[in-house]
This record gives C-alpha cells, sequence and structure tokens, in this order.
C-alpha cells in the first residue's frame, strides 16, 4: 500500500478518537420551580462534558429563564397561557397544599387529586401547543435530537420522544400512590410493609393500618385511570393511533429519583431506577481538626444512644 494511503488511514483513525463525535444531542422537557433546580444540576453536567442541550420551554415559564448566562440553549414556543396565570395557578397550590386539612381520609387525598388535577391541566395545555406546532414540530425534528430528558411529573416529553423516534430519560422524586412508578416503571410496591407516599404511615405498620394502606393504594389506582383519560386522547390523536399515558411512560430508558435510598422505605429496585439525591445541594467543606476532635468528644460523653458516622477524608 502506498505510503501516502497509509497516512491518510492513521489519520482518519485518529481523528475518529479524538473527535467530539461522542457528545449528543439533547431535549429537556422542564417543570418548574424545585424540579427546574434539580434539572438544570444535570444540564449544567451535559453541557460541561461537551453535549449540547436545549431546552423547550413556554413563554409563559416562570423560573426557566433563557436570559440568564449559559451554554444551555432554549426553545421558547407561544402558549395560550400567560404567565401571571402560570404563576397564579402554581401559587393557588402552594397555598393549599400548605393549610390542606389532614383530619381526614377522603378530605386530605381529594385534595391532592384535585391539586394535580389542576397543574397537569396546565401541563395539558402546554403539551398541546407544541404538538399542534407544526413549524416547531419540524424544527425539533430537523435537530435530530439523541435523546429526551423529561420530568415525569408534568407528561409530554415520552410523547415527544414517540414523535421524534428516540429513547428518553425521567427525572422524578414520587407520583401520589406510586402509580407512575408502578404502571409506567414497572417498580413493585407491596401495600403491606411499603407505605403509599403521603400517607404519614411507616414501614412498622399495624393491621388496621396496612387495611388503610390498601384503601390508599386502591384510591390512588382508580383516581389515576381518570386522569390519564385526558392524555390518552391527546397522544392518540398526536400519533395516529390508538395508545395510553402508560403505554409510552414505560418506554423510559431510566428513571432518575431525586431522593437518597436511605431516605426511603426498605422496597425492591429495579436496575433502570437510579437515586440521585441531593444534586441541587452545595458539596460540604471538610470539618476542621479542632471541630472534628469536639464534635467526637461531644458524641462520646453527651447522655443519648445516638450513633454517628464520621468519613475524613
Amino acid at each position: 500500500m502506498p505510503r501516502k494511503w497509509i497516512s491518510v488511514l492513521l489519520l482518519l483513525q485518529l481523528s475518529c478518537h479524538f473527535s467530539p463525535g461522542s457528545c449528543g444531542k439533547v431535549l429537556v422537557w422542564p417543570t418548574e420551580y424545585s424540579h427546574w433546580i434539580n434539572m438544570k444540576t444535570i444540564l449544567d453536567a451535559l453541557v460541561h462534558r461537551g453535549h449540547e442541550v436545549t431546552v423547550l420551554t413556554s413563554s409563559a415559564s416562570i423560573l426557566v429563564d433563557p436570559n440568564k448566562p449559559t451554554a444551555i440553549q432554549f426553545e421558547i414556543f407561544p402558549t395560550s397561557l400567560t404567565k401571571d396565570d402560570f404563576e397564579d395557578l402554581f401559587m393557588q397550590l402552594i397555598s393549599k397544599w400548605t393549610y390542606m386539612p389532614k383530619d381526614t381520609f377522603w378530605d386530605y387525598f381529594s385534595l391532592i387529586q384535585d391539586l394535580t388535577l389542576e397543574y397537569t391541566d396546565g401541563i395539558h395545555t402546554l403539551c398541546k401547543d407544541v404538538v399542534l406546532n407544526k413549524k416547531l414540530m419540524t424544527k425539533l425534528q430537523e435537530s435530530r435530537f439523541d435523546i429526551i430528558l423529561a420530568d415525569a411529573i408534568g407528561p409530554c416529553g415520552e410523547l415527544l420522544a414517540e414523535l421524534f423516534k428516540i429513547p428518553f430519560v425521567y427525572s422524578l422524586r414520587a407520583f401520589a400512590g406510586y402509580t407512575i412508578e408502578k404502571y409506567s416503571g414497572g417498580l413493585p410496591f407491596s401495600p403491606s410493609y411499603v407505605p403509599v407516599v403521603l400517607s404519614e404511615l411507616s414501614d412498622q405498620m399495624t393491621f388496621m393500618e396496612r387495611l388503610k394502606n390498601m384503601i390508599y393504594v386502591l384510591y390512588f389506582d382508580f383516581w389515576f385511570q381518570t386522569f390519564s383519560e385526558k392524555w390518552d386522547q391527546l397522544y392518540s390523536e398526536a400519533l395516529g393511533r390508538p395508545t395510553t399515558l402508560f403505554e409510552l411512560m414505560q418506554k423510559a430508558e431510566i428513571w432518575f429519583i431525586r431522593t437518597y435510598w436511605d431516605f426511603e422505605f426498605p422496597r425492591p429496585l429495579l436496575p433502570h431506577f437510579v437515586f440521585v439525591g441531593g444534586l441541587h445541594c452545595k458539596p460540604a467543606k471538610p470539618l476542621p481538626e479542632v471541630k472534628l476532635v469536639l464534635f467526637v468528644l461531644l458524641c462520646i460523653f453527651s447522655r443519648n444512644d445516638s450513633v454517628f458516622f464520621i468519613q475524613k477524608d
């Protein structure tokens, strides 16, 4: 083989080795407030590693600010909602959540149901405004994204992934009754020893508490069937075939759970559920030697049965 061709092949091999082609294009379907704060940490890390990140956000967005200096790109779409309407919705939800009565089961959980429906009505409007915007959808399709990162609490990311025929990844803390995690993620939750989220029960339940927990599970299971009907209709119209919210959510590659596994009650886990708690927290500073010694002495001479684990780098 001529020497010049050997040189060309060697150059191509080296260029492939050092090429940034392994970096991908990420489309993001976010939600607001603390959900966005957690997700932005992931996006900053992706950008730092050379990936191209585009956040799909509405003109009514509250916290997602494209005017702040950042390497993240933003695709803003028009919506029938105004920023004031969106902010008022969240303020009402927060106020109701803070002062909701917890005296009886029906009052407490029915209010949670109403809050969730109010919130998802707004998200449903945003999703519809994106999917029916043919110019925007064509632009996103031509951008050839590799993956979608979506917040599972605000449906639509899975629909976009299905339309663009690309994989998607979820970010989630927990859904009411663990319904999404169970039916879409396949995560088992036994009511006999896994308390329903927001139930304020522990994993050491009496027989009556187990019975109550089972009622909670059935309540949220039936309620979520009603909740998903409106989404099923939108998704079927957008795809041109019968489908359901559950069916599309089941295709998630990974579920990032925004908590620590040791903060949760013991339960079976699956490999594609990954705990990523504390993403929005600043790294702890190392404890000075003097304070460390005083802390240890305080633990030794204190009259309690607490156990402390101290890790010193």
